[in-house]
């Protein structure tokens, strides 16, 4: 049996050092649920890291840098995933299932796909409420770049294909 070994750096802004992730920690009511939060985008975390600092008087933003198996994870089929990969209905559904606290989210290890950020946020909050229907908001959100979330909710996941790599105190 052939062993792949691809991998991908993967980064999770906060105000700590996480060199150990849990999953099941977080609110329930994120996009993706209670898991573990990266991003394949470096500035996305780089930013994400300061707005934290920045809400809390005297911490540090943090970089935490991981690598992930993602060749071997991705042809497992062991564990339950999903990806978006585009701001769809499919997306906008399941992240209004999760504000009405749904869970949506619960029989999935893996989840991929697009922050509900300030520039989507508008519109996901106007579907829920009911003030424009499906297709208007795909409408709005059509144009808009996604801004890559992962969230891992299996621990199994993390202490199998996640190994982190260090985490780097970032100036203002």
């Amino acid at each position: 049996m052939k062993m792949i070994i691809d991998s991908l750096l993967l980064y999770h802004g906060s105000i700590f050092r996480v060199d150990s992730p849990l999953t099941h920690i977080g609110r329930q009511d994120l996009d993706f649920g209670p898991g573990f939060y990266l991003t394949k985008n470096h500035q996305q975390a780089v930013d994400w890291a300061k707005t934290k600092a920045g809400r809390k008087a005297g911490a540090k933003a943090i970089l935490n840098v991981y690598e992930f198996m993602s060749e071997n994870f991705l042809t497992s089929e062991a564990y339950r995933t999903l990806i978006f990969n585009n701001y769809d209905l499919q997306w906008l559904d399941f992240i209004a299932q999760s504000r009405k606290g749904q869970k949506p989210w619960i029989s999935y290890d893996y989840i991929e796909g697009g922050v509900a950020n300030d520039s989507v946020i508008t519109t996901v909050d106007a579907y829920v409420d009911g003030l424009i229907n499906a297709e208007q908001a795909r409408g709005k959100l059509i144009n808009e770049r996604l801004r890559n979330q992962i969230c891992i909710l299996n621990q199994e996941i993390i202490e199998k294909y996640l190994r982190f790599v260090e985490s780097i105190e970032l100036s203002d």
